[in-house]
This record gives C-alpha cells, structure tokens and sequence, in this order.
C-alpha cells in the first residue's frame, strides 16, 4: 500500500506543498478504499511532516502518540458531535512540540450536515500552524461548502497490475489475479476477496443483487441475502460492479441506464452509513434496490 500510494499524484502534490513551504490549511483525500483509509491517512500525514523514512517521528505518528497529529474518530468508535467538540476545542491551542499541528478524520463521507457545518469556520480559517486531512471514500455526501475551503487530492482507481503487485507483494496467492481484475482498481476490495475465502459467494451475491432491476424480484433478493455474514464486503463489490458498468459497459450496463448506475452509486454511500448505524440488512436492500429500479424505469421512459 505505500509503495502505491507514495506514486500518486495526490501524494506528490502533498510532499511538493511541504518542501515548497506552501502547506494547505485543509486537505481532503478523495480515496475509495474503505479498508485502507485508515492506512492512507496515516501515510499522507507522515508526509505532511516530512517524516516518510522512519525514525523517531514516524513511529510517534503511526503508533499515535505524536501530539501534533491526531486523528478521529479512535478506532472502533464514529465521529460524534462529541469528538468534533474536542477538536474544535483542541484546534485553537498551538502546536505542542513543532510549528504545525495536523488533525486527521477518517471516513469524512460519513459525517453528517451538522457537523460538517461545525467545521466550517474553522477549516476556512484556522489558528495559525493548525491543518486538517479529511478521507473519504466518496465526495458525494460531502458540503459544497467544505469541498471549497479544502484542496481536494484524488486518487484514482489502481490499475489491474498494480493490485496485483501490491497483493503479491504480501503474499503469493492463486486467487491474487482474479481478485485484481474484479477489484476495480480498489486494493482493499481485493485483500478482502484473497483474505477472506469468500470471493465467490461475496461476488455471485453482488451480481446477484446488481442485477435484480423488477420490482417483483427485489423483495426476493432482498430476503435471500439479509442475513449474510458479508453485508459491508457485498456492498463493496455491488460498488465495484456498478462503477465498472459505468466505466467499461458489459451485461449490468445493458440492465441498467447511465444515469441509473450514477444513481446507484451516489445511493450507496447512505446504505453504508446507514450499515455502520445497525440498520436492518434486508430492509436495507429493499429500499436500495427499490430506489435504483424507479429510477432506472424513469430514465428507461425518457429515453424512449
């Protein structure tokens, strides 16, 4: 994962800042890996300091006991008006040990309107020496409002070969290339399919449920699979499919309008917030699915 990430243009444009002596007050990580953007975060934030080599400062930062770099919310736990009160509290004192302090949030695409909206003057205007990474996996949810006070570094889809490398990097596996093909670009996606042992029931499940465009069906599929023990890996990979009939056509793209995929996608993002919130699996499926077909009818009507 580092040696990908450290290849990005997004990561290059973050070191060239630092070395220029024109740090951004606020960054936003645009990066669909769910699984590793805890991972990715804690990269960016070892070159947001310059401590990319080891040493002292690094492990501080990744052990998470450095005091200018702190991060939310703590593993395991979501982002709260509680944690983002801490913040703001803690973004008005100065740096403790340099010149700048950096706050980190993870999964900022799950962080509703009304915090976003208690972070605004603050990411706009900041104490001095204070800055900000936010990660999401998408900018869908995310303000206009934040998107405009924060320098957006995207990193796109990996290449086929460069998951692959990345997985065998860590181990050599049989199941290393067809997980990369049917990642999408996505690393986290492909380590969950090697490391799991459930690429086949994760991927027919996701076709499954992609392809399920009548409305008669949907209770069906719904029930089938609500009570699976993979309901964030299925809807990882539904994204992937729905992003790969959007990108390069094949069979899902026939079933489904463009702008019904767009749709698709844009809607996933509140099922997997509504996932982290206990939300009931098969209901959840229903109304996803249910929303897609309408609007899928709808653009088939138009486009008559």
């Amino acid at each position: 994962m580092e040696r990908l990430l450290k290849g990005t243009t997004a990561y290059k444009i973050l070191t060239g800042d630092r070395q220029a002596g024109r740090l951004s007050h606020a960054y936003m990580l645009d990066f669909p890996d769910r699984k590793n953007m805890n991972a990715a975060l804690k990269i960016f934030a070892l070159g947001f300091f310059g401590a990319e080599d080891g040493g002292s400062l690094y492990n501080r930062i990744v052990s998470g006991s450095y005091p200018d770099c702190k991060f939310y919310p703590k593993d395991g736990e979501k982002l709260t008006a509680d944690a983002i009160g801490e913040l703001l509290e803690d973004s008005v004192m100065r740096p403790v040990e340099g010149s700048k302090k950096l706050f980190v949030i993870v999964g900022f695409e799950n962080a509703s309107q009304l915090l976003q909206n208690k972070l605004l003057k603050t990411l706009e205007e900041p104490c001095e020496g204070i800055h900000f990474l936010l990660g999401a996996a998408t900018l869908a949810p995310v303000l206009d409002t934040v998107k405009s006070r924060v320098k957006t570094l995207t990193i796109p889809p990996f290449t086929d070969k460069e998951v692959f490398d990345a997985l065998e990097r860590v181990r050599s596996d049989d199941l290393n290339s067809a997980a990369a093909e049917s990642a999408g670009g996505i690393l986290g996606a492909a380590q969950n399919m090697v490391e799991g042992g459930w690429f086949e029931e994760v991927s027919s499940a996701a076709k499954e449920l992609c392809a399920t465009v009548r409305v008669g069906d949907i209770g069906v599929a719904a029930a089938k699979y609500g009570d699976t023990n993979y309901k964030t890996e299925i809807l990882t990979e539904m994204q992937r499919l729905y992003f790969s009939a959007l990108k390069e056509g094949g069979k899902l793209a026939d079933v489904l309008q463009p702008a019904a995929l767009v749709f698709a996608l844009e809607e996933l993002n509140g099922a997997f917030a509504d996932l982290k919130f206990n939300a009931n699996f098969q209901g959840l499926l229903y109304d996803f699915l249910l929303k897609v077909a309408k609007e899928n009818s709808k653009w088939q009507r138009l486009l008559r």
